[in-house]
């Protein structure tokens, strides 16, 4: 594997100049010149349409940055890997986790990890569900924690806690003095929900499906305090994890909506990709992540 060539052709392709490729990567221009040069010799195509005044990728071109990104990964993992063979809980964990966990659920986690392994330097990515399963797909991150579900049998999924979700609405919605209702008295509502590919709206859905239910509109909104902000300043309902508005309904800006003999729950999940399962790194997370949510299915 050619990795300082292949390094140097992704640089290229991003900065699209021969110049600011050489001083990013602090080596002289016939050097990178050189790289490409042996990169279309090895494959035996032209990568670059190149002028004085333009830097164009061929279509074989950007056949080989998309997949030299994820070589160039592999080998980084790779690498750390191996200066992790002692068993020093120190580099990189990189993780993903979806908006509920990684805004609610992961930070009191990562501090005690940090407390407890100093040299360990921690990264995390937030997104959907689905953006997370592909950045563990794409080794983008060592692993990732989801609220939602995934048939990607490329990867390993281990459920690590039991989450309840809620109906909540404003203190100032019709449904917030009663008691208790009943499932089918939450017809014709506005449901204020998250995207599509978000664990979260992914299990409104099979709430709203599973019990035939008639919503009269939806507003969609990428964020966990984006919908519980709308909510308090109108009149919908939502679906929301506990630790997503246990501050609220205690402060009480939010009231939960009791639906009699119903509890809303789901699984939430770690996953992996099979080459990290060794990496020392993770493996300390995981310890840590049954420490924290002791677990039994």
């Amino acid at each position: 594997m050619q990795y300082e060539a292949l390094k140097t052709f992704v640089t290229l392709v991003e900065v699209k100049n021969f110049t600011k490729t050489a001083e990013m990567l602090l080596m002289s221009q016939p050097s990178v010149s050189l790289h490409i040069k042996n990169l279309e010799k090895e494959f035996q195509t032209k990568l670059l349409e190149r002028s004085p005044k333009y830097l164009k990728v061929t279509p074989t071109g950007q056949m080989l940055y998309d997949c030299a990104i994820q070589m160039i990964r592999l080998y980084d993992q790779t690498r750390q890997h191996i200066l992790e063979h002692h068993h020093a809980i120190k580099g990189e964990l990189k993780i993903g986790a979806s908006f509920t966990i990684g805004e609610y659920i992961l930070p009191a986690l990562l501090l005690d990890l940090q407390r407890k392994h100093s040299e360990l330097q921690i990264q995390v990515t937030i997104g959907n569900t689905e953006e997370i399963v592909q950045a563990v797909r794409l080794y983008e991150v060592d692993i990732g924690l989801i609220e939602g579900q995934t048939n990607d049998k490329e990867l390993q999924v281990v459920p690590f806690m039991e989450d309840e979700l809620f109906i909540v609405a404003s203190v100032h919605h019709p449904l917030a003095t009663r008691e208790g209702i009943s499932i089918s008295e939450l017809h014709d509502q506005t449901w204020i929900t998250r995207e599509l590919g978000s664990g979260t709206r992914e299990y409104l859905d099979h709430v709203i499906r599973s019990n035939g239910l008639r919503a009269e509109s939806f507003l969609t909104i990428s964020s966990n305090q984006g919908i519980k902000e709308t909510l308090i300043n109108g009149n919908g309902l939502s679906l929301l994890s506990k630790s997503v508005i246990e501050r609220d309904v205690k402060n009480g800006n939010l009231s939960i909506i009791p639906v009699t003999k119903t509890r809303f729950t789901r699984r939430l999940s770690y996953l992996f990709a099979s080459i990290m399962k060794e990496k020392q790194n993770v493996i300390t997370f995981i310890e840590t992540l049954k420490e924290t949510f002791p677990y039994n299915e």
